[in-house]
């Protein structure tokens, strides 16, 4: 049996979804997603984390009363309740896209796994699907990496854990990117005891390198301990009894082991050899910038196609193959958030990235110590920092780890965007006392060295 489409849609994560029930306005669309609308956003990370970091933030504040000048009793974490409030609220969202979706009279949605079988066919369910615009979302997977012994014990991954209903005694992270650091910090504010191992020689090794050590300091501070510039090689032990083996002799006695050590592409076991297109060596599908892959009317969307996530991609295919609107990924400011505390918000160049691309760089920075609204909240931890082209006044990036650094991040993105300068942020009045006046102060700290 062969379905005739005009436009195939494979992935249902927050690329895909929003592309098919727009694509269904120009015809009739095959929408294929084998696991939950949502993708990882909705069921499995920005969404479901974020709301477990709060009831986390909640229990820390709980904590810290006494500093405030209120007294309460001790805060007790009940994690099947935070694991409650989580589901209710992924729930509801996840309900409104499939309403939306069983709305669209033009979309089929076929909830199984699809495999290519031709140049336009996809294979679902034993149904052959044909269309003359194929989109790929496929989305990323938790990597998996080689450590000796971890066939043989029980971990967790990014995926799992989200469900864990009893509080973990003490929780190994293999991994201080994004998704580590926030599960550590998460699960210490819970009560957990928290152990990082990160393989490179900071966390958060791609942010500026004084966000990252801010950031470290901020786990220190909370009581988490952090080993750098380390592998874990093996594992061994059985379950609430596990020791993780480093690479320089150390071990370490755990309850609990998460594994977070990056994630890849989906693009295997897809049968993309029969549109003629191979993976790089990573895994990701190149793409020009209006996402058109080197297969004739098939396009890759989201983070199959590598460099930034979250970059709102339905709107740039939707925009120039279907509106035929110039739009394109290329020359586009994208931030990017990583919720611990100090919470980070970052766009553009880091320091280090600026200066070996060959720009005469100036730094603008301020300590958020030094920030009053910071200091009545009671989070002073952390930093606004600007990274300008001398030579243009041009901001290169912004990097910011403080209280609303994900909000705060956003006035430097439409400066950018724009192409403002760093002196019509330091010129501008802001608010006092607000947070917003790091943003200023710190563009306003922009200065040449005498004589240049």
């Amino acid at each position: 049996m062969v379905e005739r489409y005009d436009t195939l849609v494979l992935g249902g994560g927050m690329s895909g979804l929003p592309l098919a029930l727009r694509a269904g306005r120009h015809g009739r669309v095959a929408f294929v997603e084998k696991e939950k609308l949502g993708g990882t956003c909705l069921n499995r990370g920005c969404i479901p984390t974020k709301t477990m970091i709060g009831s986390a933030a909640v229990a820390d504040q709980v904590r810290r009363a006494g500093e405030f000048g209120v007294r309460v009793g001790a805060a007790e974490v009940d994690l099947a309740a935070v694991v409650d409030r989580k589901d209710r609220i992924v729930d509801t969202i996840r309900t409104g896209a499939y309403r939306t979706v069983d709305r669209a009279a033009t979309v089929d949605l076929y909830p199984a796994h699809g495999h290519f079988t031709g140049p336009h066919r996809l294979q679902v369910d034993g149904t052959d699907l044909e269309a003359d615009k194929i989109f790929l979302a496929t989305g990323l997977r938790t990597v998996i990496p080689t450590i000796d012994g971890l066939d043989t014990v029980p971990y967790l991954t990014s995926r799992t854990l989200l469900d864990l209903r009893d509080l973990p005694g003490h929780l190994v992270v293999v991994g201080g990117g994004y998704i580590g650091c926030e599960f550590a910090q998460m699960f210490r504010r819970f009560g957990s005891r928290v152990t990082v191992v990160q393989r490179a020689e900071r966390l958060l090794p791609t942010e500026d390198p004084d966000v990252s050590a801010a950031v470290t300091d901020g786990f220190t501070a909370d009581g988490i301990d952090v080993v750098t510039s380390t592998a874990c090689v093996a594992v061994d032990g059985t379950v609430g009894a596990i020791r993780v083996h480093c690479d320089d002799g150390t071990q370490i006695a755990a309850s609990h082991l998460l594994i977070a050590a990056g994630r890849s592409p989906n693009t295997d076991n897809l049968g993309l050899e029969h549109l003629g297109l191979e993976p790089d060596e990573r895994g990701f599908l190149p793409v020009d910038d209006t996402l058109h892959t080197k297969a004739e009317d098939v396009w890759a969307i989201g983070d199959i196609r590598g460099g930034p996530m979250f970059t709102h991609d339905a709107d740039v295919a939707y925009r120039t193959v279907f509106r035929d609107q110039p739009c394109s990924t290329a020359g586009r400011v994208v931030p990017h958030g990583v919720f611990v505390d100090p919470e980070v918000g970052a766009v553009g160049l880091t320091e280090p990235q600026a200066r070996a691309a060959g720009h005469d760089v100036i730094i603008g920075r301020q300590d958020f110590t030094g920030v009053v609204r910071a200091r009545a909240i009671g989070n002073t931890r952390g930093l606004v920092k600007f990274v300008v082209d001398a030579a243009t006044d041009r901001i290169l990036g912004c990097h910011i780890a403080g209280p609303n650094a994900a909000e705060l991040v956003h006035e430097a993105v439409i400066a950018m965007h724009t192409g403002a300068h760093y002196t019509d942020i330091a010129d501008a009045i802001h608010i006092h006392p607000s947070l917003a006046e790091a943003v200023n102060t710190a563009a306003g700290g922009v200065h040449r060295e005498v004589g240049t």
